[in-house]
């Protein structure tokens, strides 16, 4: 389906991310996986991939820190000579009450889940648009369009995606580019792991299929998104959340 495609997955390595990252390369895509830590993951998840006859590199750096942006799409341009698809997934939590919340905990999600994608995407349009094509996907999240307590910060930064998306999918129409947001609800990821129990369960009982979603729901909608058949979809949002907010 994607032979000889290049996916450059932020995030790639963990979580949704490292489903995004096993389908596409599954979809015979070579995938570039980015994370800021756990090398140990990354290698291990690199050598999986490889043991199932794909491809994947991976890039360590920050998606908050232009020079790290600018490097790893250096890196996979050098390794690759192309990149076809960029997935902005990369994500932090920092959950704390408006009043509790410092100046800090605020800018670092911002950064991270907000100004990573505008940086990640700057670094990759120019090749994008040299070559008349490419597909953007933000993975965003349901909290983004619904709030949460003591998310003020991710939820904006969320929310935050969706105007970036619809705009970069209007300055691109005529260029071949199309870009796509995914926003999952409540995914069996770590993140949500770290959730009490007694809090998720709450949750699941308010979900319409009371269950929690599976990275690799997740990631068949980035790929759909990806596909040559998905041309004509640009400027759009997928919910995958089991009918927890429609």
């Amino acid at each position: 389906m994607f032979d000889g495609r290049v996916a450059l997955v932020t995030g790639g390595t963990r979580g949704i991310g490292a489903a995004i990252s096993k389908t596409l390369a599954k979809s015979g895509a070579r995938v570039a996986a980015g994370y800021s830590k756990g090398k140990d993951a990354a290698e291990a998840l690199q050598q999986k991939v490889a043991s199932d006859g794909a491809e994947m590199s991976i890039h360590q750096g920050r998606v908050d820190e232009p020079d790290d942006c600018a490097r790893v799409v250096g890196e996979v341009l050098e390794r690759f000579g192309r990149i076809d698809y960029l997935i902005n997934n990369a994500g932090i939590t920092v959950d704390k009450t408006l009043r509790k919340m410092t100046y800090d905990d605020w800018h670092n999600v911002l950064d991270v889940n907000l100004f990573g994608a505008f940086c990640m995407t700057k670094n990759v349009l120019e090749h994008m648009i040299e070559r008349g094509s490419g597909r953007i996907v933000n993975i965003s999240s349901i909290i983004g369009e619904t709030g949460n307590v003591g998310q003020a910060n991710y939820a904006a930064s969320k929310a935050g995606l969706f105007g970036f998306t619809k705009s970069l999918a209007l300055e691109m129409s005529r260029r071949g580019i199309t870009a796509n947001v995914v926003a999952p609800g409540f995914i069996e990821t770590e993140m949500v792991g770290q959730m009490p129990q007694n809090v998720l369960d709450s949750v699941v009982e308010k979900i319409p299929l009371r269950r929690l979603g599976r990275p690799e729901e997740v990631a068949r909608v980035v790929q759909f998104l990806l596909e040559d058949e998905s041309s004509y979809i640009t400027g759009a949002v997928y919910t995958i959340n089991g009918g927890l907010d429609m």
